[in-house]
């Protein structure tokens, strides 16, 4: 048998491919440090996030490919570098977040926030580096929903210091105003909130920035799609008819403002009762997956109706975080994986693009 050799592994792992990016994994620059000794190989596999969907179906890959040129012992260490979806512009504010995922809907009620808390935490899981920005303004949840309270302090660069729970950084309007008091604010406040919650946080180094959106179309979609380059847009709904019309409404504003669409999920999907199991479809059935269908966009997955939800909003324990996930729990988690592998996706991309100048 010929002798194992570095560059023998790495022709072997050619034939290796991203799924999500239909390039091989050297080619990708995703292997990093071979070490042979006889037969027996290890190196790492820098993944390009760690919420990666397809983990699995990489390593079964690897294996199969290695083994065909006599390796007897392969040993895998996982590692992830998060890459930058959008082109990086000079002078940009955020310049050390990498990707920026708006969360937006048509309409109230849809469980928006609910899906921008638990993207978030379950991203957060994976390893990745993760921000939670409410950008709800006059109706803004996220420190309950995510269990988060108490007043950010300064920190030593005199930017405000996001609080954090989870493992999620967090930044809200609620930190700041007294409990119950509502928020009557003109659209040029809640633009201001917006950027100064950009540009005066002490964010950090983050791989994903998730910002939760209030309903429909106005000044505080237009102020962060102007304020920073945006990885991509996820759309909530419900499956009726009057969540779809709204929700495309939301879709034309994105693709107005040049903001890249990552895909809609389908919320409140149905309930199966927990004592017979029959699933009772209250709000309709499908009409996320027809939207996606005649808008060409991706499908990231639906959510059913879980009482642990509800509870878990109320109390601050996301359900991605319950020591027992539901359903709603694996769906969420799932629909974090298609968000994370359709930012590789366009990163891949965005690598080949040169630094922009903003005019």
């Amino acid at each position: 048998m010929p002798t194992l050799t570095e560059a023998a592994i790495l022709d072997a792992l050619r034939q290796v491919q991203e799924p999500e990016l239909g390039r091989d994994i050297v080619t990708l620059d995703m292997v990093k440090g071979i070490i042979i000794d006889g037969t027996a190989a290890a190196f790492t596999i820098e993944l390009t996030t760690p919420a990666c969907p397809l983990k699995d179906e990489i390593e079964g890959n690897t294996r199969a490919a290695l083994t065909g040129i006599g390796v007897t012992d392969v040993t895998i260490t996982w590692g992830a570098m998060v890459r930058r979806a959008a082109p990086r512009q000079a002078e940009q504010l955020l310049p050390n977040v990498k990707n920026i995922i708006a969360v937006g809907s048509g309409k109230g009620g849809v469980g928006k926030s609910t899906v921008s808390v638990n993207l978030a935490v379950a991203l957060a899981q994976s390893g990745a580096a993760v921000g939670l920005l409410d950008a709800d303004i006059t109706g803004p949840n996220i420190p309950m929903m995510l269990g988060v309270e108490g007043q950010p302090k300064a920190s030593a660069n005199n930017k405000i210091t996001p609080l954090e729970r989870h493992g999620v950084k967090c930044i809200s309007i609620q930190f700041f105003v007294p409990e119950g008091q509502p928020i009557v604010w003109r659209g040029p406040l809640v633009g201001g909130a917006i950027q100064q919650f950009l540009r005066d946080v002490d964010w950090g180094d983050l791989d994903y920035l998730v910002v939760d959106l209030p309903p429909g179309t106005s000044d505080a979609q237009l102020t962060l799609a102007q304020s920073v380059p945006l990885g991509g847009a996820v759309l909530v709904t419900t499956p009726q008819e009057v969540a779809l019309s709204d929700v495309g409404k939301a879709l034309a504003m994105f693709k107005r403002l040049s903001v890249p669409i990552l895909g809609l999920v389908e919320n409140m999907a149905g309930f199966a009762c927990p004592h017979c199991g029959e699933l009772t479809e209250i709000f309709g059935r499908g009409g996320g997956e027809r939207f996606c269908a005649e808008h060409h966009i991706d499908f990231l997955g639906s959510v059913p109706l879980d009482v642990t939800v509800r509870q878990g909003g109320d109390v601050g324990v996301p359900a991605v975080a319950q020591r027992e996930p539901g359903p709603a729990a694996r769906a969420l988690t799932s629909v974090a994986g298609a968000v994370a592998a359709r930012m590789s996706v366009r990163a891949a991309g965005a690598e080949q693009q040169p630094l922009l100048s903003i005019s």
